[in-house]
C-alpha cells in the first residue's frame, strides 16, 4: 500500500513517513560516505595507522599515540593538550568532549561537507602536534604546516612547544687539540 502510494504521487501521511525515512536514510549514508573521505585522507598521514576503537568505530594513531577517532553518526573525538582544547573552544572550532568535558578531548559533528573539511584540519592539528615531536626539521616541519592550515599565530605558538628545545641546532664540534 505505501509503494503504491508513493508511486502514484498520493500524499498522505504514511507516504510522508517513508519519505522522511528516506530523506534520513539519504543523509546517513552522506555521513557514512564523510567519515570513509576521512579514513582514507588520515589514514595516508604519515606513519598513521587506523584502528578499531574500543567504543566503536575508526581509531586513528601516530606510532601508540591516538591522533582521534571516529564514531558512527559523524561523532569526531580528537585529543589535544587543554592550551589547544581552550583556545579551539574559545574560537568556536571545537565542542567539549561529549562523555568527558573537563579533559583535554574535543568532539566535532560531521553534517556536511564543509564539516568535513574543518573534520581534517582539526585531525591534522592533532597529527602535527605528535610529528613534530619526532620530525627530522620540526621547524621547518611546523612552518610548512603553519601555512597549509593556514593557522593563526595563537595555534602557531601552541604547537611550537612541541618543536624540541635543541631541534635545527648543529651539534658542536669538538675543538682539536
Amino acid at each position: 500500500m505505501i509503494r503504491l502510494l508513493i508511486a502514484t504521487g498520493n500524499t498522505t501521511e504514511s507516504s510522508g513517513q517513508v519519505q522522511s525515512s528516506k530523506k534520513e536514510r539519504a543523509m546517513e549514508l552522506e555521513t557514512m560516505n564523510d567519515l570513509r573521505k576521512l579514513e582514507d585522507e588520515v589514514s595516508a598521514w604519515p606513519n598513521m595507522s587506523v584502528h578499531p576503537h574500543r567504543f566503536g568505530g575508526r581509531e586513528f594513531r601516530l606510532g601508540s599515540a591516538e591522533v582521534g577517532h571516529i564514531h558512527i553518526g559523524g561523532i569526531v573525538d580528537i585529543p589535544f593538550p587543554r592550551a589547544v582544547r581552550n583556545a579551539l573552544l574559545a574560537a568556536g572550532l571545537a565542542e567539549q568532549h561529549h562523555w568527558v568535558p573537563n579533559s583535554g578531548w574535543t568532539t566535532f559533528r560531521i553534517r556536511s561537507e564543509e564539516n568535513l573539511s574543518h573534520a581534517l584540519w582539526l585531525m591534522r592539528l592533532s597529527y602535527v602536534r605528535y610529528a613534530l615531536k619526532t620530525a627530522n626539521d620540526p621547524r621547518g616541519m611546523l612552518e610548512q604546516e603553519s601555512e597549509e592550515l593556514n593557522l593563526s599565530p595563537e595555534f602557531k605558538s601552541l604547537l611550537e612547544r612541541f618543536v624540541s628545545k635543541t631541534a635545527n641546532h648543529p651539534a658542536t664540534e669538538r675543538l682539536s687539540a
